[in-house]
């Protein structure tokens, strides 16, 4: 190859159009003057090598990466900030956040238990137990670990599947009750107590998240993409909304199968309307209203001069408690209370493992839920506070929460959003925040809980759904998600349509069919384009973007971005044809014969027989070519030869190293391999042509001059 200098050139001599393009920002111009590359000759000046790892590396870093050598050191965050914390900068901080979590802690703790088809206590427990062991292993001190709706409803769920419920007290509840059950008798399928199922769904998770802590697997959370987590929690929070009607009406209502919850339990309260408790309604409605009232005009007012929030929610539980106590509610209105509600701590138990095979797949789908929940709170505090949350070791905390959880009657823990940021405004600076949190529930434990007995449940199902208004806010992304790109809005709106008339486990599995198939689609639509050059410059750009790139005469540059495997093959070489002018639209006279000899009108394309005298070169520019697979290249070896056959030259632009390595690979192995004249930049492969074409034309004229 010779050192080419563009202006030496007579084909390279162009000036600016008056008209034209100028340039704006700068007036800086450069000259680089080096020899026209092709692939091989840049790989030898660049000492280009393929990188080479040995098995006992390969086998050191495996062992790395699977957490066993790293364990000891880095897989016990406590070890490493608790010798380092100030407590001058940090404990004043760390107290008042921990006790204003805690506050928030009993009430929505208690509520959410009720989601989980279980006694209020367990919802305190796991604002216990589970919450140290994550103040040992988690990495994340803004977060609030413990109870959240979607978790203990989608645990409550398998519970409702699993297990029978107390026998009621009077005759009619024991029929209904009876006839409730009565398929699952028939069925002969063990039933298990609630807080027995809860503690296996609870191992299980746990027992799950550990295994992909082991295998490293913490970036599993991005499967689940923004639109089906942002359809998904909000349809669960209509879940949610179904499932506390019937405390907010003071109604009883019949168990319902487990699909299609929601549309069944609206038409069972509105069978029962006239049966609704007016007493429950109204200490409904002024509960809601007190609590909806303070977080929209109060809770802002407040968070101006002090980093404590009003806690509303345990107020709401005291005075429902003392109400109920001092005007005997529930014997003179029939209005259901919480119960009874043991002192101290549960003694720990083993979960009944041959309920774990029953309950493993609906454990997988609320690991993946939770996790993905959890991890999307504790990034957001971390981008915001400029530290580093890792992926496998939130796996080993939620993990080891879990099934150390599991012995105490817990169901999953998850971060609350509605917690996690009141624990960021109150001052969190560690995890002793959670840490002080649990002591003060500890207390409640030991010694309050008997207080709460007399607890209408209308007022913790308000306290339920008053909590649920930022989730129910979210239905807004359904807008935003469709300007931005319609098939996110697409995935949107069937997890979340999927998910509320049918049910939530169906509806996750419905959203990432979807997410798999807006993948599919995008990578069946890829962005190509036809490049031109800009004048006087090395730069080609899309001919339908930039007015002032202009196409080089006999030469397509073909810009393709994506991957090129077995899914994308044949798209590949229809677009490539039909861009670059190889296969042309029929014309309106192109006529097709169908089976019955009738003439009828195609839109096909056809092959032009003209091409060869308007393209001569077709360059593929491949900068934006990711991946290709050996069914790609086989069909570039395709197009390559089918091009070559009808005088059209082939070459190849921009490729990256691996890429380049597996056509390498592959034509050491196949009999057809793919011949092709491969570039570091299209412009390169621009100049190599046009040398090519000039020394092509001198040869013509020269055998032109000896044969006259």
């Amino acid at each position: 190859m010779r050192k080419h200098d563009e202006s030496s050139d007579d084909w390279e001599k162009e000036k600016l159009n008056p008209n034209g393009w100028t340039p704006t920002r700068s007036n800086q111009q450069f000259n680089v003057v080096r020899k026209v590359y092709q692939q091989d000759t840049l790989n030898r000046d660049a000492d280009y090598h393929h990188p080479h790892t040995s098995w006992r590396y390969q086998c050191k870093k495996f062992i790395r990466d699977c957490g066993f050598a790293e364990c000891i050191t880095t897989s016990v965050p406590l070890l490493r900030w608790l010798p380092q914390y100030s407590v001058k900068n940090y404990l004043l901080g760390d107290l008042i956040a921990g006790a204003t979590t805690a506050i928030m802690h009993i009430p929505q703790g208690m509520a959410y238990a009720l989601l989980a088809e279980v006694q209020p206590i367990v919802g305190l427990y796991m604002a216990f137990f589970p919450v140290l062991i994550y103040v040992i292993f988690g990495t994340s001190p803004h977060i609030s670990m413990g109870t959240f709706a979607v978790g203990c409803l989608m645990a409550g769920k398998v519970v409702l599947q699993h297990s029978f419920h107390p026998a009621p007290q009077n005759l009619t509840g024991l029929v209904t009750a009876l006839s409730n059950n009565s398929s699952q008798i028939e069925d002969h399928a063990p039933l298990y107590e609630p807080i027995q199922v809860l503690s296996a769904v609870c191992l299980s998770v746990g027992a799950l998240q550990l295994l992909m802590w082991v295998f490293r697997m913490g970036a599993v959370a991005t499967l689940l993409s923004e639109p089906l987590v942002s359809g998904f929690t909000t349809a669960a929070s209509f879940n949610v909304l179904a499932s506390q009607l019937k405390d907010l009406f003071g109604l009883t209502i019949p168990k319902l199968p487990g699909n299609f919850k929601v549309p069944l339990t609206v038409i069972e309260i509105c069978k029962n309307l006239p049966k609704l408790n007016w007493a429950a309604l109204i200490i409904s409605f002024i509960t809601c209203l007190v609590i909806a009232l303070n977080n929209e005009l109060l809770k802002p007012r407040v968070s101006k001069r002090s980093r404590i929030p009003v806690p509303i929610e345990l107020l709401a539980i005291v005075t429902g408690t003392l109400v109920s106590r001092f005007a005997l509610l529930h014997e003179r209105f029939q209005i259901s209370l919480v119960g009874d509600i043991p002192t101290g701590l549960p003694t720990p138990s083993l979960p009944k493992f041959e309920i774990v095979p029953l309950v493993i797949l609906d454990a997988f789908t609320i690991m993946m839920v939770t996790y993905t929940i959890t991890m999307s709170m504790a990034l957001i505090f971390a981008a915001k506070e400029k530290y580093e949350i890792s992926g496998n070791q939130e796996l080993l905390a939620l993990g080891a929460s879990n099934v150390v959880g599991s012995f105490f009657c817990c169901a999953p823990i998850c971060a609350s959003l509605s917690r996690s940021y009141i624990q960021y405004q109150a001052g969190a600076k560690t995890n002793l925040t959670q840490a002080v949190s649990a002591m003060l529930i500890l207390c409640v434990l030991l010694w309050i809980g008997p207080f709460f007995e007399q607890l209408p449940r209308c007022v913790l199902a308000s306290i339920i759904v008053v909590s649920l208004k930022g989730m129910f806010v979210q239905i807004l992304d359904l807008r935003r998600f469709w300007k931005l790109s319609q098939l996110d809005a697409f995935v949107w709106l069937i997890t979340f349509l999927i998910t509320v008339i049918i049910n939530i486990d169906i509806g996750l599995l419905a959203g990432l069919l979807a997410s798999v198939g807006a993948l599919f689609i995008r990578s069946q639509k890829p962005y190509t384009c036809l490049l031109g050059r800009m004048l006087n410059t090395d730069l080609y750009l899309d001919v339908k973007r930039y007015r002032a790139a202009e196409e080089i005469p006999g030469i397509k540059i073909f810009h393709y971005c994506g991957g090129l495997n077995f899914a994308t093959k044949n798209l590949f070489r229809t677009t490539i044809f039909r861009k670059t002018g190889y296969m042309k639209p029929a014309t309106e006279t192109s006529q097709l014969h169908d089976v019955d000899n009738n003439i009828t009108k195609t839109d096909s394309y056809e092959w032009d027989p003209t091409v060869a005298n308007r393209v001569k070169c077709i360059i593929i520019d491949a900068t934006a070519l990711s991946y290709v697979d050996a069914p790609g290249i086989k069909m570039l070896v395709t197009i390559h030869n089918e091009l070559t056959s009808n005088d059209i030259i082939v070459l190849l632009a921009g490729a990256n190293a691996p890429v380049l390595e597996m056509i390498e690979k592959y034509n050491n192995q196949a009999s057809d391999r793919l011949q092709l004249d491969t570039f570091p930049t299209v412009h390169d492969a621009v100049v190599y042509y046009k040398i090519l074409e000039t020394r092509r034309r001198k040869d013509n004229q020269l055998a032109i001059t000896v044969s006259t």
